[in-house]
């Protein structure tokens, strides 16, 4: 259940809430978290499988929004992690178990469009962008 307060329907354009109470609490978080504390969960698909971990939160500067979650899948102790730009409206943060619910298989996200740490995407390609959003099936976040 997503929280609300204000007029009308909350914006779909960033990660769901699931877990959580309709009670707004006090500080930050749910709804407005500060980028660093997302860094690190752990992410899982619906089965409970896990699927990595959150390395970096990245922002659309132009846009003033969060565009995506670059999740770290794979490798041994940090050695041979392949990168995914996972797209930020694909991801749904679950607030009881602190982390994040990507609905993917795992198999799926091994063959996804991926990168090491050494060899980033030009993220701001929006030919790349359209391809990532494609393979996680949600829509632009820019449209």
């Amino acid at each position: 259940m997503t929280m609300q307060t204000g007029r009308g329907p909350a914006p779909q354009s960033g990660a769901r809430i699931v877990g959580s109470t309709t009670q707004l609490p006090d500080g930050p978080g749910p709804s407005v978290m500060a980028a660093d504390t997302l860094d690190a969960e752990d992410v899982v698909n619906p089965a409970g499988e896990s699927l990595g971990k959150v390395k970096h939160i990245m922002l659309d500067v132009q846009r003033g929004t969060v565009a995506y979650a670059v999740l770290s899948f794979g490798g041994f102790l940090g050695m041979g992690d392949k990168l995914f730009a996972i797209p930020w409206h694909a991801l749904q943060l679950d607030v009881e178990n602190k982390r994040f619910i990507l609905n993917v298989d795992k198999e799926v996200l091994k063959k996804a469009p991926g990168f090491d740490k050494d060899h980033w995407p030009t993220m701001g390609d929006l030919h790349w962008a359209e391809q990532v959003h494609t393979y996680y099936t949600v829509d632009p976040y820019w449209h």
